[in-house]
Parts: structure tokens; C-alpha cells; sequence
């Protein structure tokens, strides 16, 4: 056994040395070579992950504020993840058969904030609700866009805004939403089809609801 071992040992032996002096030669080289893969290696590190690209639920079409939206009316586009706003949707199954509450240009995103709901009150302070006004004058509704402020003053019954002293119920509350008529958004009303939603306080709906069978509600455009 010792006479066929030895030839292995030896031919082993000058491998090692061949391999000691090839690295001993090209030291400098592999050491440049490590130092380049340790950079490449921390700028990976560094570098942001790989995003992809995201589902992102656009309007088909024009879509007029008051539209009750189907399958036809979105469709899906692919973006990078950073492209992609908060609030969006990623398939129009999620917005199908909900209301838009302001127009949509065709290629727009899908927002919560587009829809008809408590998407409209996304930054309204804490606690606010969306209550739903029908003034007794509907040009008024007309006249409105959301975002803007009115106040909510109360009538007689007679429809007539008493000029000494109107009752003031909510001075300066942001429009969320309008519709004109009833056929296109809200059910069918005996008073009239113009309605406005608001964002008020609590407290301030409970007191408009009541005072609103008392009497009729006007709408005053505020500034600001």
C-alpha cells in the first residue's frame, strides 16, 4: 500500500505548490478582483429592491360625476410600484357598481376619494360625517363643486330666508358631492332631486336633520 500512495502525495504536493505560486504572482490582481465584488456587493445593498409593475384601475372613458360605474367603464394599466397612488384600486371588480362622486377624465386613476362614500371625507378632521342636504332652491346645487364652503341657514316653512335674523345651522362646511337630479344618483324625493353632501361635525347633522322638518334649508356660498 505505502508504494502507491506515495506518487498521490507527491503529485498533490506539486499541485499545491503550482496553486501557492500562481496566487503568490497574481496577488495583487485577486485582490483588486475581491475589493470590486465587496463594492458590488454594498451597492446592491444599498440599492432599492426591484419594484415590478402594479395593477392600476383607470377610467375607460369620460365619466361624468353621478355615474354608476361597470366592468365597461375601467380597465386595468401596469405601472411600477412607485407610480401607484394610495387609495387606488387594482381591479374594476372592487369599484364595480359604485357611484362617482366628481367627473373622471378618460386614463384618470380610480380613487377612493373619486366614489361616492367615506372615501369623500379622506382628510376631513376626525369624527366628520357626510350628510346628505336637499336645499330648497336647486339652481343653487348647480352652482356648486366640491370643495367649496357654504353655509346652512334654516327658512320658514313658507320657503322664505327670513333677512333679520336667518337661523345660521353650519357655517363654513366643505362640499363633498352635488347632484342636480335624482334620475342619475340619489332615490326619488317629493321635495326635489338637487342634493348636496357635506362634511360636518357629529352634532351638526343630528341638528340639521331636525331642523330640516321644521322648515326649508338654503345653501349660502362662504369664502374662503
Amino acid at each position: 500500500m505505502p508504494l502507491f500512495t506515495a506518487p498521490k502525495s507527491r503529485a498533490a504536493s506539486g499541485l499545491t505548490i503550482r496553486l501557492r505560486r500562481f496566487v503568490l504572482r497574481r496577488r495583487r490582481l485577486l485582490a483588486a478582483l475581491l475589493c470590486c465584488a465587496a463594492a458590488g456587493a454594498a451597492v446592491q445593498a444599498l440599492l432599492p429592491p426591484e419594484s415590478g409593475d402594479y395593477a392600476l384601475v383607470v377610467s375607460a372613458a369620460d365619466l361624468p360625476a353621478g355615474a354608476l360605474l361597470t366592468s365597461r367603464d375601467l380597465r386595468t394599466v401596469s405601472v411600477p410600484a412607485a407610480a401607484v397612488p394610495p387609495d387606488s384600486f387594482t381591479s374594476p371588480a372592487q369599484a364595480s357598481g359604485r357611484r362617482l362622486a366628481t367627473p373622471l377624465k378618460r386614463g384618470s386613476p380610480l380613487m377612493q376619494t373619486s366614489l361616492v362614500g367615506t372615501g369623500l371625507l379622506t382628510g376631513a378632521p376626525p369624527g366628520s360625517v357626510a350628510v346628505a342636504v336637499r336645499p330648497s332652491d336647486p339652481v343653487m346645487v348647480q352652482m356648486l363643486s366640491p370643495g367649496q364652503l357654504v353655509d346652512v341657514v334654516l327658512g320658514s316653512p313658507d320657503g322664505q330666508l327670513a333677512a333679520d335674523a336667518p337661523a345660521l345651522l353650519i357655517a363654513g362646511a366643505p362640499v363633498l358631492w352635488t347632484a342636480a337630479d335624482t334620475d342619475s344618483a340619489w332615490p326619488a324625493s317629493a321635495e326635489t332631486g338637487a342634493v348636496v353632501v357635506l362634511a360636518t361635525a357629529p352634532e351638526q347633522a343630528a341638528a340639521l336633520a331636525a331642523a330640516a322638518g321644521s322648515g326649508q334649508v338654503h345653501l349660502i356660498l362662504a369664502g374662503g
